[in-house]
């Protein structure tokens, strides 16, 4: 008997840690990457591309306690030799960020089971390999499980339209250039109104009540001399007497020139004034208008990905503006976020992600994964009711790479201004997401902010909470009335007494350093 019950718990030990999975590569060109599962259960990674797999290797994903989340993610960063100023400078080779408080693949040693703080390791060689094909956006899935894409179809798929994704370029191009004559006409218009509300200071009411009081004091010295002439005895005063009435008398006139000169010339010049600032402020909304249609219009050739929450019943929709950011990563549009209908909303949909692989003849080869139970992705997809007015804004001109994503989860408040989506489930450990007290301390010149006026201005630090009912959350996320909250004890401080709960435990919160 105990010789039995050791040969099986034998057995059962062996089966809790998963079989190696080899290194390997697909026998066919590799075309670019469009996305990485990582298997938590089978510890692997596998990266596909539009016509299926074309890498494969081992991974060590985080030991309990620190577990790596399991959810959706995109590349956020990338570092060829990155250092953590997290973990004791500990080296991290060609480094892929998923998320801004420290998870990330890169290489690193793998013992063959779980053992990293959270982030994912691969082989050193792949993480290489890997490194030099991919860009930012690049979809990563972590699931629980082994799972991969199967070709999926929906009637409630994005379909593009030939003619709209044949003339999205030259559109493009048109609006830019119409936005920048708007920024010029806009900026001499500026110019315009500075000048005329000059010149009308001239003749505001206070300024003409001034010119009345000198003129009055100028009448006043005429009157006073007039007295002083009078009264003069010998021929020396009234001589010195006749001298102050020419000088008084000649300041008269010219108060009363430039008086009455006011008064003949205020209405126009403040009706002038007035008409500058007026067309000011029209070229000021023209400019606004053809930026954001520029913007979008520029946007509309990247890959759209959307985010359809049963937590929060809105859709969330993101693009890549491709603007670098000064402490990494790029910017990420955000500029839609709707309410959705979700029938039986409080009945789970599970999590699945739909990517538009390829072109076809019918317009996109769609894919599906999921990796969260609730329903099949046929019946996830039939639940949604998408707004028309963002299917007329998106699908029109969808392309390759495009996602739509269901799921019975919030977005994480790891989304932010430099992140796609990042959705985790709250079914599984998030322990990746504990951090501690990194070895650099964050500096007030960490808190910088852009205002390039290219129609994406942003401010550096802000964290997007997407449960708040707006972009930019109340009060810890973002709020421009409460500037303190931008750096201490909010962001990448361990010791500032406010740590963030997911998933049943505690993690602080560092935007920047990991």
């Amino acid at each position: 008997m105990v010789t039995l019950a050791s040969l099986t718990g034998g057995v059962a030990a062996k089966q809790q840690r998963p079989a190696a999975t080899a290194e390997a590569t697909a026998p066919r060109a590799a075309g670019e990457p469009i996305m990485a599962i990582v298997s938590i259960s089978a510890q692997k990674v596998t990266v596909y591309d539009a016509d299926g797999w074309i890498y494969r290797a081992p991974v060590s994903s985080g030991v309990k306690g620190r577990e790596t989340p399991a959810g959706v993610f995109a590349l956020v960063e990338k570092d060829k030799d990155h250092h953590s100023t997290m973990y004791d400078d500990a080296w991290m080779p060609n480094m892929q960020r998923i998320t801004w408080n420290g998870v990330a693949l890169h290489g690193g040693p793998l013992p063959g089971y779980a053992a990293s703080h959270g982030c994912v390791r691969m082989p050193y060689d792949f993480a290489e390999k890997l490194f030099d094909k991919t860009r930012i956006g690049m979809r990563v899935i972590i699931a629980p499980n082994d799972v991969a894409p199967v070709d999926f179809t929906h009637p409630a798929l994005f379909v593009p339209n030939a003619q709209a994704i044949a003339a999205a370029p030259a559109r493009a191009e048109t609006l830019a250039r119409e936005a920048a004559d708007a920024a010029k006409v806009a900026d001499e218009a500026k110019k315009a109104s500075a000048a005329a509300t000059k010149e009308a200071a001239l003749f505001t009411p206070a300024s003409l009540r001034k010119l009345q009081q000198a003129k009055a004091r100028a009448d006043a010295a005429v009157a006073f001399a007039d007295k002083t002439l009078a009264n003069a005895k010998t021929d020396q005063a009234k001589a010195r007497a006749e001298d102050l009435k020419q000088k008084a008398a000649a300041k008269a006139a010219e108060a009363t020139t430039q008086f009455e000169a006011a008064q003949g010339d205020a209405k126009p010049k403040l009706d002038a004034a007035a008409a500058a600032k007026d067309a000011a402020k029209a070229a000021e909304a023209k400019k606004t208008e053809t930026q954001k249609a520029a913007t979008e219009a520029k946007l509309a050739l990247e890959p759209v990905s959307v985010y359809i929450s049963r937590a929060t019943q809105k859709l969330y929709v993101r693009r890549n503006t491709h603007k670098p950011w000064a402490d990494g990563g790029e910017v990420f549009d955000s500029s839609i976020e709707v309410p959705v209908t979700i029938r039986d909303p409080d009945r789970p949909i599970g999590t699945h992600i739909y990517t538009a692989m390829a072109r076809n003849d019918s317009g996109l080869r769609w894919t599906e994964v999921t990796i969260d139970d609730g329903d099949n992705a046929k019946d996830a997809l039939d639940r949604v009711t998408i707004p028309q007015d963002v299917l007329d804004r998106i699908a029109p001109t969808v392309v390759p790479r495009s996602s739509i994503i269901i799921s019975d989860e919030p977005l994480s408040a790891e989304t932010n201004y430099r992140t796609e989506f990042v959705a985790v489930l709250s079914n599984q450990p998030q322990g990746g997401f504990i951090t501690r007290k990194p070895t650099r301390p964050m500096e007030t010149d960490d808190m910088v902010a852009s205002s390039d006026d290219d129609g994406f201005g942003f401010f550096s630090r802000r964290s997007w909470n997407p449960q708040s009912g707006t972009q930019y959350g109340y009060p810890q996320y973002g709020n421009p009335q409460a500037p303190t909250q931008y750096g201490t004890p909010y962001y990448g401080n361990p010791q500032a007494g406010n740590p963030r709960r997911r998933g049943g435990q505690y993690y602080w919160q560092s935007q920047q350093d990991w």
